[in-house]
């Protein structure tokens, strides 16, 4: 059997419950819906850092941060940190990577957002072992991105929607340029603020923000739900496009860094240990597999090793109950978490400690999926708690 191609599409700040599939019947996402009918919907994925260059990381290297050699936002990944491109170059793979990178060496006193930051040039040692890549460093520009790379050696503004544009390379260049079998990463910002930015003609709409906004946050949420909506529909209309132009045969990995608070219990943004922020989308069609909807414990850290067992014909299998999460530490940009914190999810409990070790939040994910009730103090959840702390200190090492 030839090895298959491999194709990860990774957006950037879309949360698992903001899909149709999901039960969000705000979000109109008609192309991850379908996807998700020929796709095993791992419904209670995470991502193992909700923080971008942390998670990228993780996703890249299959290794936590900081062990992956990032403790701090501004880390880059070390040029010496072998990736899932490493792995599949030595298989015999094309591998290839288009668009947000957000991995790179940074300078702190420059602006985060504009062209300064978009048109940094990431040099080819610093590019993961992707023999080709294609994309920027960050600038949160959702439209009209700046490009360099493998055939861009000078940055080049390109018109466009972000979405369309990396998406529309990308499947030019793995149709007419690629040789199979291929391992690609399309890494998109949308829906990444900003949420006010136009999103390919899709404009913005009421939206309603679930029960767990308090009345203090729902005039802000309400008012960038309505940018993040467009930008879900406009990034989802993208994705559907790429996909239609692969070959059947391709194995398609759908997912995002983090997700967003977006007012729930009165918090914004990421980096929080909240559902929320932690939980994101993960769907995989893999031909020959029947769609079904999965409960495993499963996180971004796993997807590198799919990919190595896929590339040898090998089916990957859940090997864990539990899922590690963590904020290695504090960044320090508005409304992001206030502390560094390391903790553990199952499908049904989640345990957070204090960097120090000292509690924080324990849920009961059965019966309160929506986190109101923090039972760190209750008695009848003391079991639970010590065996989640031990997960925790195996996860972590302390």
């Amino acid at each position: 059997m030839a090895a298959p191609n491999i194709l990860w599409i990774v957006t950037t700040q879309w949360r698992a419950a903001s899909t149709g599939y999901a039960g969000d019947r705000q979000a109109r996402t008609p192309c991850l819906d379908a996807l998700a009918a020929q796709a095993v919907n791992y419904a209670q994925a995470v991502t193992p850092h909700p923080f971008g260059p942390f998670a990228r990381a993780a996703l890249l290297t299959g290794v936590s941060s900081p062990q992956n050699g990032l403790s701090d936002y501004f880390d880059p990944l070390p040029a010496s940190a072998r990736t899932v491109a490493h792995d599949l170059n030595a298989r015999g793979y094309t591998t290839a990577f288009f668009g947000k990178w957000h991995l790179a060496p940074r300078d702190r006193s420059a602006p985060l957002v504009g062209d300064a930051h978009a048109r940094q040039r990431v040099p080819p040692e610093r590019r993961g072992g992707f023999a080709f890549w294609e994309g920027f460093e960050g600038g949160f520009l959702l439209n009209d991105p700046w490009l360099h790379g493998t055939r861009l050696p000078e940055p080049v503004q390109v018109r466009g929607y972000q979405s369309d544009v990396v998406c529309e390379r990308a499947g030019a260049w793995l149709r007419e340029e690629a040789g199979a079998p291929w391992f690609a990463v399309v890494s998109l910002e949308p829906p990444h603020p900003p949420y006010a930015a136009p999103a390919a003609g899709v404009a913005p709409r009421t939206i309603v923000p679930p029960d767990s906004v308090p009345a203090s946050a729902r005039e802000r949420a309400a008012r960038e739900l309505s940018g993040y909506y467009a930008h879900l529909e406009a990034t989802d209309r993208a994705i559907g496009r790429l996909i239609a132009t692969m070959p059947a045969e391709t194995i398609v990995v759908v997912t995002s860094v983090h997700g967003d608070m977006h007012g729930a219990h009165g918090l914004f943004r990421k980096g929080w240990p909240h559902e929320e922020s932690v939980r994101v989308p993960l769907l995989v069609r893999r031909p020959g597999e029947a769609s079904h909807r999965s409960d495993a414990a499963v996180s971004l850290l796993d997807l590198a090793d799919m990919a190595r067992a896929w590339s040898e014909g090998r089916a990957w299998t859940e090997r864990r109950d539990a899922a590690a999460i963590s904020m290695p530490s504090v960044v320090a940009l508005p409304d992001q978490c206030d502390r560094a914190w390391r903790g553990v999810r199952t499908p049904a409990r989640k345990l957070v400690l204090n960097a120090d070790g000292s509690p924080w939040l324990c849920f009961d994910l059965e019966r309160d999926p929506h986190e109101r009730c923090n039972v760190i103090d209750d008695p009848a959840y003391a079991a639970d708690r010590e065996r989640l702390r031990t997960l925790v200190e195996a996860a972590t090492g302390r």
